[in-house]
């Protein structure tokens, strides 16, 4: 293999369970940015990710569209892919976690760390959903935070105080997937000994291997003590099953980053020339680089390093964090329409503008970035269209119209030239330490003074005078290699463009090392417009297209579940059964809708001797002003439900199964009265 340096990076896997988002394009961006540069240097550099796959989020989902697991993997995992190609997100191989590979990888891991003592089973008391007949996640389970008495927040974490807790601390929980109170159940786990390797850790996360703000970070997770690791979720559960287990799953964050593994070996098995062990084993000499989110750090910079050690790999090179993505300086959102998918982007707008602005903004630190859109098209529009490309579009036409599309054959301004090509080597330092920001403002830089220097030679000037066109010739030669420097200080963040002026300038492909010697007496073709202009329309439309994708799936959200028809023979109940259900009238007083809740309405209901509280799920068919007043049928003597919304005190009974999937509420004949039984 040639090359300098032999480097493997790495991107998260997106997770397979919807569609990718300007959020996450950030890392991606970042990492295809780092990489390209790295291949014009010369480098060896294999760039590899996969869809993550597995767990509880995905089996819901699938149940949810009524398909199985594995379809939904497998198109999200398309769709994912084009996606990021339509990004000129580069990579060498884009693979899943759900694959023999993964399996083979996870286990191999499970069973040396197994072997070393550094995994046990115990028995634990865990949330569970009665209504579901499952184990509870901690992301669908919700309730005050023992901590500082937020509430809403999840299961694991507190996102008002920052503090971590079990499930079980929860105060209030309640399960988001049916709204009941869980109940607690023992079931046997098995736990990773994280604390096994805290001297490890405290020694590689001070090795350089991570940026200084996740290792401060880190110290307090080191004060606070490294806690075991539950490794294993119970059925149902869709991910590999733990050998030797029935209803044992190894949870998805233990499979997830072994698919960078599992990538690279599915890589190696279509590519002979790579060997597994020169980038994994643990004797490896090459880089290994890691681009995530900040949200997973906890995972990767500790219990990640820990795996591979203690299971004979090699750990990483490095780990680089970024930030979250903002619009007009908010999260993104999709209650104030400021959430925007990578599709709907693509639908409007050239990939290549978001590429050029999150490397204008992006530096070593771990910092939100923020999308302001007249930010935005300012600097596209002044930057990309008014500074460099102005260069190639002035220059150009003097060389087709007057010197027959051939540079002059001498570099006229040599010292200009050596200013614009010393200059790559500290731009290359800015791309390599993350600093694209630096780079990036050297690079205009550079713009501005290949634009100053046409203006104050002023071709179109010269060229009147016939004793001028020497001097014509040498200066739009000059301007046309001007801007190939600049161009390939932008190909890794702008790959499309540069190939485009790869093509004007009829050359190869162009590399780092070619800024050092210009084009001299050389073929061009004519000037083709090689970036456009941003029109504010086209900042509307994907805005308009945002809000329409936004509403969209609210409406399917919200609409109200169909149970699949059941092939089994029908189970019938005896009379005694029946007359268990007291069914009453009921005379809605207030309705109203239930904040937070798509599909609720709180209904307060007369039952003749009292009055009670009822959430019912008919908001997609009834708008509150239409029930009050309204008589009802409700089930008077169901068990009272503890919601997150409040207590429910009954059900009202619908009939549904229409074809556009309306509820029907039940209303007895004029005459009847509240509190009478129904029979």
């Amino acid at each position: 293999m040639s090359g300098k340096r032999k480097i493997l990076v790495t991107n998260a896997l997106p997770y397979a369970n919807g569609s990718l988002h300007l959020g996450h394009m950030v890392g991606y961006i970042q990492a295809d940015i780092w990489v390209r540069l790295q291949k014009m240097l010369g480098n060896t550099c294999l760039y590899i990710c996969g869809s993550d796959c597995h767990g509880t989020p995905i089996m819901i989902q699938a149940e949810k569209l009524g398909i199985a697991p594995e379809t939904l993997i497998e198109n999200m995992r398309q769709d994912h892919e084009k996606d990021f190609a339509d990004f000129h997100i580069g990579f060498d191989n884009y693979y899943t976690t759900h694959s023999q590979e993964n399996r083979q990888l996870v286990e191999t891991i499970f069973k040396r760390h197994m072997n070393a003592g550094n995994i046990v089973k115990r028995t634990i008391k865990q949330l569970y959903d009665p209504v579901k007949n499952m184990f509870l996640p901690d992301r669908y389970i919700k309730g005050e935070c023992p901590n500082c008495g937020a509430k809403d927040q999840y299961g694991d974490n507190c996102e008002v105080c920052g503090a971590t807790y079990l499930p079980t601390d929860l105060k209030n929980p309640f399960s988001t997937l049916s709204g009941v109170q869980p109940v607690e159940k023992e079931s046997e786990h098995y736990f990773f000994k994280l604390q096994n390797y805290e001297d490890f850790l405290k020694q590689w996360t001070r090795r350089g291997h991570l940026q200084a703000q996740v290792t401060n970070k880190l110290d307090e997770w080191f004060n606070d003590g490294l806690r075991e690791w539950d490794i294993s979720r119970d059925a149902p559960y869709f991910g590999f099953a733990i050998p030797g287990e029935k209803n044992k799953y190894f949870y998805v964050w233990l499979d997830a980053p072994v698919g960078y593994m599992a990538s690279f070996l599915n890589l190696c098995e279509r590519n002979k020339d790579l060997r597994f062990e020169d980038f994994w084993g643990p004797e490896s000499q090459a880089e290994l680089y890691h681009f995530i989110g900040k949200d997973i750090i906890y995972f990767h910079a500790l219990f990640w390093p820990a795996m591979l050690h203690g299971a004979q790999f090699r750990t990483p090179s490095a780990i680089f964090a970024n930030g979250f993505l903002t619009i007009d300086g908010q999260k993104m959102s999709k209650s104030r329409g400021t959430f925007i998918k990578a599709r709907t982007y693509l639908q409007n707008l050239n990939p290549e503008y978001l590429r050029y602005y999150f490397a204008a903004k992006l530096s070593d630190r771990i910092e939100d970035l923020d999308i302001h859109f007249d930010d935005f098209t300012q600097r596209i529009n002044s930057d990309l269209v008014g500074k460099f490309i102005n260069i190639a579009s002035r220059c150009a036409s003097f060389i087709n119209k007057h010197f027959g599309g051939k540079l002059s054959a001498r570099c006229a301004e040599q010292l200009l030239y050596d200013d614009f090509a010393n200059a790559g080597d500290s731009i290359s330092e800015c791309f390599q330490n993350m600093e694209y920001s630096h780079a990036v403002r050297q690079i205009m830089a550079l713009a501005d003074r290949a634009n100053q220097y046409v203006d104050e030679k002023k071709p179109w000037a010269l060229i009147k005078d016939a004793n001028k066109q020497q001097e014509v010739h040498d200066v739009c030669s000059m301007g046309i290699n001007l801007f190939r420097i600049l161009m390939i200080y932008l190909k890794p963040v702008l790959p499309q463009t540069a190939g485009q002026a790869e093509s004007f300038l009829r050359v190869p492909p162009l590399q780092w090392q070619d800024k050092n010697k210009p084009l001299l007496d050389h073929p061009i073709h004519e000037f083709q417009p090689l970036i456009h202009r941003i029109d504010p329309k086209q900042i509307e439309a994907m805005k308009m297209a945002a809000k329409q994708d936004i509403e969209k799936s609210t409406a399917q959200a919200s609409a109200p579940t169909v149970e699949p028809v059941q092939t089994k023979e029908k189970e019938f109940i005896s009379i005694d059964d029946f007359n268990k259900i007291d069914l009453r009238i009921a005379q809605v007083l207030e309705a109203e809708s239930v904040e937070g809740a798509d599909k609720l309405l709180r209904l307060k209901v007369d039952l003749g001797s009292e009055t009670r509280q009822i959430f019912a799920g008919i908001k997609s068919s009834y708008q509150p002003e239409q029930l009050i007043g309204r008589q009802v049928v409700i089930v008077a003597n169901l068990a009272p439900r503890k919601m997150r919304f409040g207590l429910s005190e009954g059900m009202v009974i619908v009939a549904s199964g229409s074809e556009d999937g309306r509820l029907y509420i039940v209303s007895p004949e004029n005459g009847a009265q509240p509190g009478m039984k129904v029979k």
